[in-house]
């Protein structure tokens, strides 16, 4: 019995430790160069996995044939978009980009066979556009398959801090 009491203080622990991970926040290793320069292969990033609240920029994590990927929101459920001569247009409005070193080569949502982007649907890319296998490749990504938004980088350690 004295065994069992001096072991429930590390359960509980445990159990606190499971439940944030499954439900509010867990790190993610970066795997690749598709987010490059804003994160590069193995940086870890905290995602925030209790609000999809997701917003045009915004890092997120989401499942692609059993694997995750880390990219960049361009578009929008209800938006239309398109890349003319580098230049991103949301709804025909031209949008500041997020700041690349990429070239974005000419792309029109047309071609993915919609004309605006569905309910629950979301257009992304990688930050390095010339070698990222986004939105363009494999279509638009679904809120279900989304695991949750990256918000602040803890590796390496000189690199701590909001990922934006």
């Amino acid at each position: 019995m004295k065994i069992i009491k001096e072991l429930i203080p590390y359960l509980i622990i445990i159990v606190v430790v499971v439940l944030i991970r499954c439900f509010i926040i867990t790190p993610v290793a970066v795997s690749g160069s598709s987010m490059y320069p804003t994160l590069k292969d193995k940086d870890v990033v905290i995602l925030k996995k209790f609000d999809k609240n997701i917003e045009r920029f915004d890092i997120i994590v989401f499942n692609y044939n059993g694997e995750k990927l880390i990219k960049r929101v361009i578009g929008l459920p209800g938006e239309t978009i398109k890349y003319v001569n580098g230049i991103l247009y949301i709804n025909n409005e031209k949008i500041d980009d997020v700041k690349l070193d990429s070239k974005t080569d000419n792309f029109y949502l047309e071609s993915l066979g919609y004309d605006v982007i569905p309910d629950n649907y979301y257009f992304v890319m990688g930050d390095n556009r010339e070698y990222s296998q986004d939105s363009r490749k494999i279509g638009l990504i679904s809120k279900d398959d989304i695991s949750g938004v990256g918000v602040f980088r803890i590796f390496p350690l000189n690199k701590i801090g909001i990922v934006k």
